[in-house]
């Protein structure tokens, strides 16, 4: 299966660079996929496709403030760090800019020396390992220093932090947001419920892979990147129960579906578990458990469109987005959403 299969032109003007106010305001695509039919609605009417005894099953990953810039101790020459995932105590696996200054032993220091870094060792795709070190706790110094690391496609300042993330954002450790939850207010989640359909929390960490091209043309020949992962036996149980009485599993987001699908036996029963995954969902793949899913509109010839191409059809996909084009829905991160039930 070739990457250019997967690819669609989009200019610059289609990309969101500023969410919509109150979130839920922002379009919904559904997709019925058994015939192929388009609405045209807004996220606010998602009550009208859902039914009692349905589970969303939500990520509550939150996101890190994980940019960091400071200055080389030998030359005070600026560098950047975006932190990626904690491996174990203060070493952590960063992407650094500009990579030719980021050598083994270089250290680096974040604002007048609060926070101080030592580059270990070199990774296999380019990236870092570095070490840490500072007073008090990481996080609130990170919180002090740390920038939202919005991705390259948004150029457009984010005055608050909190838009970049879910309203039900709970466990540190996304270096990305997943940007699904994004739509959902406090007052639709309630709406939701009221009508008899459950939120189910899992947790997945979304690292920058998410956004790194496919290089290789043969797309199953593409590494794909690990991600940490929880989903507890509550949760579990919850989703189970729901399946047997004839509820829908929707999935709200890319990554709460990597999850079930990474946790689902041949059956569709879920259990509990933790753990990285490096499932790549793309055209030919069975899906054990997912039934409906909520998602963005994706870049082209990325994994994330892939995934969407395996669950919808790879030519009713990218016919979807042409439609989308054509409706002049916005794209990717604060982006509109679509509904593929």
């Amino acid at each position: 299966m070739d990457k250019k299969d997967f690819y669609y032109d989009l200019p610059e003007s289609f990309i969101a660079q500023h969410p919509v106010e109150p979130r839920d305001s922002s379009r919904l695509l559904v997709y019925h996929r058994n015939d192929g039919t388009m609405e045209h609605r807004h996220f606010y009417d998602l009550c009208d496709y859902l039914r009692p005894g349905d589970v969303l099953v939500i990520n509550e990953s939150r996101v890190i403030p994980a940019r960091l810039i400071g200055v080389r101790e030998d030359t005070g020459g600026k560098i950047e760090f975006l932190l990626l995932k904690r491996l174990s105590g203060d070493e952590w696996e960063t992407l650094v800019k500009p990579g030719r200054r980021a050598k083994l032993g270089t250290t680096v220091s974040f604002g007048n020396g609060e926070l101080r870094a030592e580059i270990l060792e070199k990774t296999d795709d380019g990236g870092r390992i570095v070490r840490f070190a500072y007073e008090g706790v990481f996080e609130e110094v990170l919180d002090r220093l740390g920038q939202m690391p919005l991705p390259p496609y948004i150029t457009a300042k984010l005055e608050d932090r909190e838009r970049y993330q879910t309203v039900y954002s709970k466990e540190k450790g996304s270096a990305a947001a997943p940007t699904a939850g994004l739509h959902f207010t406090t007052e639709l989640m309630e709406r939701v419920r009221a009508m008899g359909v459950e939120f189910v929390p899992v947790v997945l960490h979304v690292g920058l892979g998410t956004f790194r091209p496919v290089k290789e043309d043969d797309i199953t020949r593409h590494p794909m990147h690990t991600e940490s992962y929880t989903i507890s036996a509550e949760n579990a149980r919850r989703i189970n129960e729901a399946r047997k009485r004839g509820g829908r599993v929707i999935s709200v987001g890319t990554t709460s579906m990597r999850v079930l699908e990474t946790v689902a036996d041949e059956k569709g029963e879920l259990r509990a578990s933790s753990g990285e995954t490096s499932i790549f969902i793309y055209p030919g793949y069975r899906f054990k458990i997912v039934d409906a899913l909520i998602t963005n509109f994706h870049l082209p010839e990325s994994t994330l469109l892939m995934l969407v191409s395996a669950f919808m059809g790879r030519e009713q996909a990218l016919a979807m987005y042409e439609t989308a084009k054509k409706e002049g829905y916005r794209f990717f991160s604060f982006g509109d959403a679509t509904f593929l039930i």
